[in-house]
């Protein structure tokens, strides 16, 4: 069935891991066609079901003339094309009320006809599809660009889910070099290897003890200067500086008139 082919053509996109995807040719169109619907459902439990992959713009579920319940299937249309994707990868062959749902891209999709100012219904004058939107690169959201793979719109709704698995991909890939670097390795180059590496961590907190060291020493000393300039500025007080300018004053009282030097005169 259609269902079990979808589901057969994105596990073999997922084991070849290619860049493009099956989903490119449906970019133009923002609608999905979702069949196997239980008659009981109503248009609010389709929007229940399908909003959780993106805000719903419109849902047509054609109904039966004479009785008016539903016929089992429905078109939808998302906000965000790429929304769609989310919708037929997620929900196409799940099981709701014991009905196996089929979801699938829409490429051509009519939409119906609405009335028009004499309340005859019309053909739409332009069709609104909500093709994809263009790739946005923003400079804020450059976590793609830190690890290797195209960018990443911001706005797209798998962005996090798509930067998860690449972080997990690297992170793997990492942890493979590692062990491949040191496969061949045999038990005295290994012993060896650790030993350096325990080295290597002694000789940083050595370091680090004799900076810690140096920064005692220097607040010790820092504090030494700063006692020792309080004690000059405390030594320098009022009384003792009257008491000089006194000192120096008897002193100019006690010269006397001879041992000034005679001024100079100036030549003509």
């Amino acid at each position: 069935s259609v269902v079990r082919e979808i589901n057969k053509i994105n596990e073999r996109e997922l084991d070849l891991g290619t860049t493009g995807s099956w989903h490119d040719d449906y970019k133009d169109s923002a609608y999905i066609f979702i069949g196997g619907l239980n008659t009981e459902l109503t248009e609010g439990d389709v929007i229940a079901i399908f909003s959780q992959y993106g805000e719903v713009m419109d849902v047509n579920m054609p109904r039966d003339k004479t009785t008016g319940k539903p016929r089992g299937f429905a078109f939808l249309m998302y906000e965000d094309q790429r929304s769609t994707i989310l919708a037929v990868d997620n929900l196409n062959g799940a099981k709701v009320l014991e009905r196996t749902l089929r979801v699938d891209h829409v490429k051509n999709y009519k939409q119906p006809k609405v009335k028009g100012e004499d309340g005859e219904f019309v053909e739409m004058e332009e069709q609104s599809l909500n093709a994809k939107p263009d790739m946005i690169v923003d400079n804020v959201g450059s976590e793609s660009s830190e690890d290797s793979g195209p960018e990443i719109d911001p706005e797209d709704p798998m962005r996090d889910y798509l930067l998860a698995q690449r972080k997990e991909q690297k992170a793997l890939k990492k942890s493979k070099k590692s062990k491949d670097k040191h496969k061949n390795e045999t038990p005295e180059e290994r012993r060896a290897r650790k030993q350096r590496k325990k080295e290597k961590k002694e000789k940083k907190s050595r370091k680090s003890e004799g900076m810690k060291a140096v920064e005692e020493l220097l607040k010790e000393l820092g504090g030494r200067d700063r006692g020792e300039s309080d004690r000059r500025h405390h030594s320098s007080s009022p009384q003792r500086e009257r008491s000089r300018n006194r000192e120096l004053r008897r002193r100019e009282d006690r010269m006397d008139v001879d041992d000034i030097p005679p001024r100079r005169q100036s030549r003509s």
